[in-house]
């Protein structure tokens, strides 16, 4: 197993295992190997250090880590996996979620809490509408008892 750290063209840093570096080139022209901050295929091998034992030295005693109180925590590494079957059913069922939706109802965009009340109150047709709301429009809707549901991100579909 080989381990690389890697680099999208968005400049997030993170970490993959391959099997073989032909692994690697084969997943990432394939568009497999993505960002799991944005999600960007564009992702490059980043400058490594490679780290080899000496074998000559014989068995070294652990160097405690050196602390560097003005250096920030490096970030936890993001848990990544290969999608399974069970994995690709559920992104294909998300798909056609957000296939059906934009087929049968309005985009209404940043206004969706505004056209939602709107319609709540029967100010406003019947219909099923879709589009972006902030922390505080879905609190409002919630409060005023208006039925509605985010619809999960699509990894490819930056939406």
């Amino acid at each position: 197993m080989i381990r690389y750290a890697l680099v999208c063209d968005n400049a997030h840093e993170f970490e993959s295992w391959f099997a073989t570096s032909s692994s690697f080139e084969d997943q990432s022209a394939r568009g497999l190997v993505t960002c799991p901050i944005c999600d960007s295929a564009k992702v490059e091998r980043a400058i490594m250090a490679p780290n080899v034992a000496r074998t000559d030295l014989g068995p070294r005693p652990a160097e405690p880590a050196a602390e560097t109180p003005s250096a920030p925590a490096a970030a936890p590494a993001t848990p990544m996996a290969l999608m399974g079957e069970k994995e690709v059913a559920f992104r294909q069922m998300l798909e056609a979620l957000h296939k059906h939706v934009t087929e049968t109802a309005e985009h209404v965009g940043p206004r969706f809490a505004e056209e939602a009340l709107k319609i709540h109150h029967g100010e406003a047709d019947e219909r099923a509408i879709y589009g972006e709301a902030t922390a505080e429009d879905t609190r409002l809707l919630h409060e005023e008892g208006v039925d509605f549901m985010p619809l999960p991100r699509l990894p490819g579909g930056r939406n």
